[in-house]
């Protein structure tokens, strides 16, 4: 479940964050995005929209969130990092045919509670690839 941008622009001022328009327009977007979208294609959607908008704005807002707690940064490939605003108790599902990046909802204390009990995990990340539901119901209507 993602929170509503009124929740999250709550949040920023709680953590006494600024309020400017770039950073708001960045939150926004991902609150519209399914996709878990990379720093540049959130640069390329808002350029035309914010005549002032830098690819340096764009990074320097995704890691005030990120230290801020409210977005996760998602290595999933080696080559790309995307950006999630969802609660953290999931894990991500990147389709190798269509790119697509979703959430897996999942239980990750209960994958692993020996190692919860004996160390202090501040970060966990779960990726599964493979092939999404709708590429693999095209792969079965071109047979």
């Amino acid at each position: 479940m993602k929170l509503s941008f009124d929740a999250l622009k709550q949040q920023l001022k709680d953590r006494e964050i600024s309020l400017s328009h770039q950073r708001l327009k960045v939150l926004a977007f991902l609150c519209r995005s399914r996709g878990h979208p990379t720093a540049d294609e959130i640069y390329l959607a808002l350029r035309e929209e914010i005549a002032t908008l830098s690819k340096t704005t764009v990074y320097n807002t995704l890691r005030v969130l990120e230290e801020s707690g409210m977005v996760q940064a998602i290595g999933i490939e080696d080559h790309e990092t995307r950006f999630d605003l969802s609660p953290p108790d999931h894990g991500h599902f990147k389709c190798l045919s269509c790119g697509t990046v979703s959430d897996v909802p999942m239980d990750i204390q209960a994958l692993f509670p020996e190692a919860m009990n004996h160390w202090r995990v501040d970060e966990t990340q779960v990726n599964f690839k493979g092939i999404c539901p709708d590429c693999l119901s095209g792969e079965e209507e071109s047979k």
